[in-house]
């Protein structure tokens, strides 16, 4: 529907503001330690999360910050987290890989260990009998990882309502997923399971991918392999500057010509959904958003020392 596509355009603006965000404020020394971003890449969490409801869940990497967001959290919660305030997700003792909500299992700072605890929530609820399924996402630098195959096979022994997603962003950290798989078609890599290979650069077809592989695993199908083909703009963390191991005319191709937010923002003019003083409308309400929350998240105290010693087992 037109309020559909509006949604999807407002909250991938929204996420990329944050990411751009959570940059800036890195380079101001506000945020140190780890920090990988998802900007280019929005399309993939906006887009699931149009398909799915809270009943499902879903564990990533350490991209995590707009799945925080979208499934429940805020952006000053991620922000705050970010820079290590009280008033962030985790209470600021968590940081960037580690934000959850009670249906988002968080961000994993393990490579691909995230794969068979997403596997392990998936048994949970075939054997509550519930009706949704788990979305393990990891990227193709974590698709080699031992325990990615070892979740596909129990998945598939137990009939799991899991859908592993190799979120293919075409590099694992500095190298090109051609020198380090020897098989690239990385949805082809399940064996008995089957696969779906999704265009993540068009938001459209990864909400209806998503909506297809929550209706096979819930159906009793059993498990998918995702791949969604995807695009990082940034540097695999800040740490990276992104352009040793691929040029700048790459990256510069990439946004040009299959960037998510302007492919929907074409969608949205050409079938006369909205206007381009419309779409800048929610531009400039997006940054304003995001500015809101950033300062509330400054005016946040770091935690008290007593905060070290709650939540520890």
């Amino acid at each position: 529907t037109k309020e559909e596509l509006i949604d999807l355009y407002t909250k991938m603006t929204t996420m990329r503001r944050m990411e751009q965000a959570a940059d800036a404020l890195y380079k101001q020394k506000m945020i140190r330690g780890f920090c990988h971003l998802a900007i280019g890449q929005e399309a993939v969490s906006v887009g699931m999360e149009a398909a799915i409801d809270g009943d499902d869940r879903v564990i990533t990497s350490y991209r995590c910050h707009t799945f925080a967001v979208l499934r429940g959290g805020t952006i000053k919660g991620v922000i705050a987290e970010l820079m290590g305030r009280v008033d962030g997700m985790s209470f600021g003792k968590g940081g960037s890989m580690h934000i959850f909500t009670p249906s988002f299992f968080g961000g994993n700072g393990i490579v691909g260990a995230q794969v068979p605890v997403g596997a392990g929530i998936s048994l949970a609820q075939k054997y509550l009998k519930q009706k949704s399924c788990t979305f393990a996402l990891y990227g193709d630098g974590a698709s080699n990882q031992g325990q990615v195959f070892e979740a596909y096979n129990m998945a598939k022994l137990w009939n799991l309502p899991c859908v592993f997603v190799c979120e293919n962003n075409k590099y694992g950290m500095g190298t090109s997923a051609e020198r380090s798989s020897q098989n690239t078609a990385f949805f082809t890599r399940g064996d008995q399971i089957p696969g779906l290979q999704v265009n993540a650069m068009d938001i459209l077809a990864v909400k209806r991918a998503c909506q297809w592989a929550k209706e096979w695993t819930t159906s009793g199908k059993g498990p998918l392999v995702m791949e969604m083909v995807t695009y990082r703009y940034g540097g695999h963390s800040m740490s990276d500057p992104g352009t040793t191991y691929r040029t700048r005319d790459e990256v510069q191709q990439m946004r040009a010509q299959h960037d998510a937010i302007a492919g929907l923002k074409k969608y949205i003019t050409e079938w006369g959904v909205a206007d381009e003083a419309q779409l800048k409308a929610i531009d400039k309400a997006a940054k304003e958003e995001v500015d809101v929350a950033v300062e509330e998240a400054k005016k946040s105290p770091f935690p008290d020392l007593k905060e070290f010693w709650t939540d520890i087992y």
